[in-house]
C-alpha cells in the first residue's frame, strides 16, 4: 500500500520491490485533499518510507480496483483506444523509452517499450510505483507492503524490450514513476532518464497543449490548463470540486519534462472529472515561502467563481440574434462616465436589491441617458481589483468578479446597443494591485519593478493584453477602451519612453482591436498625475484631452491667456493637427478621479485648477450662488461647443458633491432623489439642449476634421483681434461660418452661421457682433447668465441692435453667449 502523504519524503524505487505479472489494487472511494508529487524528482538514492506508512492505511481501503501488469508477450502493442498519449524519454545510459497510454474500455493502458541500451539487454526489470500525495485519502496496494513493484520487460524484437500496464479508469488521474534495473558488466546498474531523475508519465492526466492559454476545450473534449511562468521552479494544479470549499480535492504537481513546453506549463484531463475550480500553487527561487501555499487564480481564467479561482466551465452562452451595433463615427460620440456599482445601487434608484447596482441597473436607466442625449457610456473598472485601493489597481484582465455579472453584462450591452448606445471601457494595463496572482507567477518576467508596474514591452505582457482586450470584444461585444495610464504602455524594459512602443503598434494594428475605438488617458493612478507626453498614434489613437481640462478651469477662474482657450474651443490643434483630428479629442471638465464640478466652483484647490467663487464650500450668500451657477452652466457650455467629444462624469448633472474631497472613498452613490431639485432640472435640460444643438450643427460642431481658417474669425470686444498674450484680458468671441458651398436654397438648411463669445472676467462688457450674412438675423441660443428658463432657448431670442448696422451684446460677468443666424421670415 502506498501512503501518499510519504510521497513528499525522499524516496527510492529499489527497496522493499516486488516482481508481479498481475496485481489487485484497492483504492479508497473519495478524492479528499490530494497532493501529487512528481514522481520524475523522487531522489533514488534514498530511503523509502513508504512501508511504515502503508501498514496503518490499510483499514481506509473501501472496494477493490485492478491493475494488470500484463508480460509484453503475451498481448499485441496498446490496442487502438481514445485520446492516446506518447512520451519519450531519453535514458543516461542511451536508448529511449518510449511510453503510450490510453483509455479503452473503462481502463488506462500503459505501453513502454525500451530500446537500445546495450548489448546486454535481456534481464530488464521495471520498477514502479504510483504517486499522488493525499493526507487523508490513499491509494492502497494490497499485492505490496512498500508500494514499489517489479516488472520484468520482454524481448519485442532486435533491441526491442516491452511491457504494459493497465489501471481501473476510476483511479485517475496519477503519475507513474519508474526506473530501469538490468545487469551490465556483472554489475546489477539502476537506469534513469538524462536528467538523472525517474522517468514519470501521468495516467488520467495528459501532457496538454501549451496554447491557447488558460483553460480550453479540445475537440475531444477534454479540459486543457496552460500557464506561462519562466521562473517557477514547480507549478501544482489544484483541482477542487463541489465537497472542496476550501482545500483542493486534488493537486497535480505539473512534471518539467511531461507538461511543459518552453516557458508554458501545461496538462489536460477528461471534461467528465467533476470538478468545477482551479488554481495553481506556484514555488519560484527566492520567492517568499508564505506564496507557497496560496492557491493563485490563472491569469487567463474567464469565468471567475467562489475563492477568487477559475470555473471549470466553458463562458456562458448568449443570444445575440438581432444585435444591432451602433458603430458610430467617433465625431458623432457624447459620452458619459459611470461607475457600474455606485450609479444605481443607492435606494433611490427604486430598483430591487438583485438590480441596483449592477449590469442591469444600468440598462434600467435608459430613460436617463436619454434625457441627456448621451450615445455612448464610459464604464470604470470592472474587473476585480484591490478593495483597499480602488478599481484602479486591478487584479485581473479577462472578467468581472462574479460569474453572475458575465450574463447581466452582455444583457445590458444588446440592450444599449439596441438604443443606440455604445459601451466603452476604461481599462488598467500598466500596473496590477498586489494582491494579483501575477506578481507570485512570474515577477521577474511579468513586472519592471516593485511598484507592481507591468513590463508592457515584454512579449509575454503583450499577449495577455491582447488576449484580453480581443476578448472583451468578441464575447462582451465592447465598442472600445480606454487606457488608464496610457503613458506607461509606451515603455521599454528599462523605464526608458519608446518612439515605437510595439504594445501601441500591436494594438494598431490588430485585425479586431483596430476597429474598436482606442482612447488614450494619461492619467497616472500610482502617482496621482497626469502625464504630458506625445502619444504615437497611427492615425487610430484618441486620447482624454488634459489639456482641455486644465486650460478650461483656468480661463473661468481667471488664470491663463485666452489664446489657450481658442485653442481648445477649435479642436486643440497643438496636440491632434499631426495626422488625426478634433474627432480624435476627448474633452472633460471634471474627473472621476479628483473634484466633482460642483465642488470646482465650491472650493479653491490649486492642484484641482479650482476656484470657490469667493467662499471657500456651502454658503447662502446670493451673489456666490449665483456665479457658482453661470460657472457650472460655463463649463458645460465651453464643452460642448468646443470641437471634439464631450465626456461628462456621473453627477455631475445634479450637483453631486464629495464635499471638497478628492478620494474615492468620500464619493457617495448616484442620488436619483437630486435629480427632482431645481439645480438638476435645469442642468439636465441644458445638457440635453446642448446635446441636440451638437448634433444639428454637427457641420460646425461635430467634425471629423478642423475648421477652415476662412470659417473661423477671432475677436475682442469691439470686432478687434484679441489679446492674445495679454494676462489680463479675460474676453474672447469667435465666429464660425458655414461652408460657402452650402445650398442655401436648401428649406432645410434654416440655420447660419454662429458666434460664441466668453467673458471670465469680474465686470460686465459690451462686445460688438459681426453683421450676419445678407438675409439673417442673429438670434441668441444661450446667454448663462440669465435666469432659468431663459438661459436656453431652442427656438431662439431675437437680438435687439443696440447699434445701426451693428449689433452689440452686453455681457454679464462670468458668463457665455451663443448666438446664431437665421434666415429673417418675413411678416
Amino acid at each position: 500500500m502506498i501512503s501518499f502523504s510519504s510521497a513528499t519524503q525522499p524516496s527510492c524505487l529499489t527497496c522493499g520491490t516486488i516482481k508481479v505479472s498481475k496485481l489487485i489494487i484497492a483504492d479508497s472511494c473519495k478524492y479528499g485533499r490530494r497532493v501529487a508529487q512528481t514522481p520524475g524528482r523522487i531522489n533514488v538514492e534514498q530511503n523509502l518510507v513508504f512501508g511504515e506508512v502503508a501498514k496503518n492505511m490499510i483499514k481506509d481501503s473501501c472496494h477493490t480496483r485492478r491493475i494488470n501488469v500484463l508480460a509484453a508477450s503475451t498481448f499485441p502493442v496498446i490496442q487502438p483506444a481514445n485520446k492516446l498519449s506518447t512520451y519519450l524519454f531519453r535514458t543516461e545510459k542511451g536508448g529511449h523509452v518510449k511510453v503510450i497510454s490510453g483509455l479503452k474500455n473503462n481502463k488506462y493502458r500503459a505501453n513502454l517499450e525500451v530500446s537500445s541500451l546495450h548489448d546486454n539487454d535481456d534481464d530488464v526489470i521495471m520498477s514502479w510505483g504510483i504517486f499522488r500525495s493525499d493526507s487523508s485519502s490513499l491509494i492502497p496496494l494490497e499485492s505490496s507492503d512498500s508500494g514499489i513493484f517489479e516488472t520484468p520487460f520482454v524481448n519485442k524484437s532486435l533491441n526491442k524490450l516491452s511491457t504494459e500496464l493497465e489501471f481501473d479508469a476510476s483511479l485517475a488521474p496519477f503519475y507513474v514513476s519508474f526506473l530501469l534495473k538490468s545487469r551490465f558488466g556483472g554489475e546489477k546498474i539502476e537506469i534513469r532518464s538524462h536528467r538523472r531523475t525517474n522517468f514519470c508519465f501521468p495516467v488520467g492526466i495528459r501532457s496538454g497543449s501549451p496554447a491557447p492559454l488558460g483553460l480550453s476545450y479540445s475537440a475531444d473534449g477534454s479540459i486543457n490548463f496552460a500557464l506561462f511562468s519562466r521562473n517557477a521552479e514547480s507549478v501544482i494544479l489544484c483541482l477542487f470540486d463541489n465537497k472542496s470549499k476550501e482545500n483542493p480535492a486534488l493537486e497535480i504537481d505539473l512534471d518539467p519534462y511531461v507538461n511543459r513546453s518552453g516557458d508554458i506549463w501545461h496538462a489536460s484531463m477528461d471534461i467528465d472529472m467533476n470538478f468545477v475550480s482551479y488554481g495553481y500553487r506556484i514555488r519560484n527561487s527566492g520567492q517568499d515561502k508564505s506564496y507557497e501555499h496560496q492557491v493563485l487564480l490563472d491569469p487567463y481564467a474567464k469565468v471567475i467563481g467562489e475563492k477568487f479561482l477559475g470555473e471549470i466551465c466553458k463562458q456562458p452562452t448568449f443570444d445575440w440574434s438581432d444585435e444591432i451595433r451602433p458603430c458610430l463615427p467617433m465625431e458623432k460620440l457624447m459620452v458619459y462616465r459611470l461607475n457600474v456599482t455606485d450609479f444605481t445601487k443607492d435606494p433611490s434608484s427604486n430598483l430591487t436589491n438583485e438590480v441596483g447596482g449592477t449590469f442591469l441597473g444600468v440598462s434600467e436607466k435608459l430613460d436617463h441617458f436619454k434625457n441627456l442625449g448621451v450615445n455612448a457610456i464610459l464604464l470604470e473598472p470592472i474587473v476585480p481589483f484591490d478593495k483597499q485601493v480602488g478599481p484602479y489597481f486591478p487584479s485581473h484582465f479577462f472578467s468581472p468578479q462574479n460569474p453572475l455579472t458575465i450574463q447581466s453584462m452582455k444583457e445590458m450591452v444588446k440592450r444599449l446597443h439596441a438604443n443606440g448606445i455604445e459601451v466603452l471601457m476604461e481599462v488598467v494595463l500598466t500596473h496590477t494591485s498586489q494582491t494579483a496572482s501575477l506578481t507570485k507567477i512570474d515577477r521577474p518576467s511579468y513586472y519592471l519593478s516593485t511598484k507592481n508596474e507591468l513590463n508592457c514591452a515584454h512579449p509575454v505582457v503583450q499577449q495577455l493584453i491582447l488576449d484580453s482586450l480581443r476578448n472583451w470584444v468578441i464575447e462582451y461585444h465592447i465598442d472600445g477602451f480606454c487606457f488608464i495610464n496610457a503613458s506607461s504602455m509606451l515603455r521599454g524594459f528599462n523605464g526608458e519612453i519608446l518612439s515605437r512602443p510595439p504594445l501601441i503598434e500591436a494594438i494598431s494594428f490588430d485585425p479586431i482591436l483596430s476597429n474598436t475605438k482606442l482612447i488614450a488617458d494619461s492619467f497616472d493612478p500610482i502617482q496621482k498625475s497626469t502625464k504630458e507626453i506625445q502619444f504615437p498614434h497611427w492615425k487610430r489613437w484618441a486620447e482624454m484631452n488634459a489639456e482641455f481640462f486644465r486650460d478650461t478651469r483656468n480661463y473661468l477662474r481667471g488664470e491663463t491667456l485666452v489664446s489657450n482657450l481658442a485653442t481648445r474651443i477649435c479642436g486643440s490643434g497643438d496636440i491632434f493637427l499631426n495626422g488625426r483630428g478634433p474627432a480624435f479629442c476627448f474633452n472633460f471638465v471634471s474627473r472621476n478621479h479628483g473634484l466633482t464640478l460642483v465642488d470646482s466652483v465650491s472650493f479653491s484647490n490649486a492642484s484641482e485648477l479650482s476656484w470657490n467663487c469667493g467662499e471657500e464650500g456651502a454658503t447662502k450668500r446670493k451673489s456666490v450662488l449665483e456665479t457658482r451657477l453661470k460657472q457650472i452652466r460655463n463649463y458645460l457650455f465651453i464643452l460642448y461647443i468646443s470641437l471634439g467629444v464631450p465626456v461628462l462624469n456621473m453627477g455631475d448633472e445634479c450637483g453631486q458633491s464629495s464635499g471638497g474631497s478628492v478620494n474615492r472613498g468620500d464619493r457617495k452613490p448616484f442620488n436619483w432623489n437630486a435629480l427632482q431639485t431645481g439645480f438638476a432640472i435645469q442642468t439636465t435640460e441644458f445638457i440635453s439642449f446642448l446635446s441636440a444643438l451638437k448634433i444639428r450643427r454637427s457641420d460646425l460642431l461635430q467634425r471629423r476634421e478642423f475648421l477652415k481658417v476662412e470659417n473661423i474669425d477671432w475677436y475682442g470686444t469691439n470686432l478687434s483681434p484679441p489679446n492674445w498674450e495679454d494676462p489680463t484680458s479675460k474676453f474672447l468671441a469667435v465666429s464660425l461660418k458655414v461652408e460657402k458651398e452650402i445650398n442655401r436654397d436648401d428649406e432645410n438648411m434654416l440655420d447660419g452661421d454662429m458666434f460664441a463669445a466668453f467673458n471670465g472676467g469680474d465686470e460686465a462688457v459690451t462686445t460688438t457682433v459681426p453683421l450676419p450674412p445678407a438675409d439673417m438675423a442673429w438670434v441668441r441660443l444661450v446667454d448663462t447668465s440669465l435666469p432659468f428658463p431663459g438661459f436656453f432657448s431652442v427656438t431662439g431670442d431675437s437680438i435687439p441692435e443696440m447699434m445701426p448696422g451693428a449689433p452689440a451684446y452686453e455681457m454679464a460677468s462670468h458668463s457665455c453667449v451663443l448666438l446664431e443666424a437665421r434666415r429673417r421670415i418675413d411678416d
